[in-house]
């Protein structure tokens, strides 16, 4: 019974991809773009399948708060640059208001703030990781692929050079 519902939290998130690849894309691709309430749903979704594929015991529950704070952290800084690089589309220019020096100090704050998001995250994770099982472990590596997969999918479609590269 665990590994079905661990295969079919599995495959939830496999479908989520293209979710998260429609979230991903330019808002000029012809798409609308995702509101707030859809990409909390996703992080919800997300948040709720590594949760369950994981399979925490009692013990293992108290770390999952931290890495669930750093997982919708993470989420939220995501969307405030997704909405900053809609603004900067609608306006018709991928330099804002500035000049190319500006567009790349802002890229750069962009990936510090990113960097920043996911050393929070690795650190949040790692006291869960060392309690977890082999078998958990192997859940946990499938999951992490899954996703990393998804984002990349999502980078491969994108066509502008402002948007994100996860």
């Amino acid at each position: 019974m665990t590994r079905i519902t661990a295969a079919a939290a599995i495959a939830l998130l496999l479908t989520t991809s293209s979710l998260t690849c429609a979230a991903e894309t330019s808002p000029t691709a012809g798409a609308a773009q995702p509101s707030a309430a859809d990409l909390k749903a996703l992080t919800d979704m997300r948040v709720g399948i590594v949760k369950a594929a994981l399979q925490l015991t009692p013990d293992q529950e108290k770390y999952w708060p931290a890495i669930e704070d750093a997982i919708r952290a993470r989420a939220k800084n995501r969307q405030a640059r997704l909405e900053r690089i809609a603004e900067l589309h609608e306006k018709g220019s991928i330099l804002g208001d500035g000049s190319p020096v500006e567009l790349m100090q802002r890229r750069a704050d962009r990936l510090i703030q990113r960097g920043t998001d996911l050393k929070k995250l690795a650190d949040a994770w790692e006291p869960l990781y060392k309690t977890l099982s082999d078998d958990q472990k192997r859940r946990m590596a499938f999951v992490s692929f899954a996703v990393m997969r998804g984002m990349r999918d999502a980078i491969e479609h994108d066509d502008e050079p402002e948007d994100e590269d996860e």
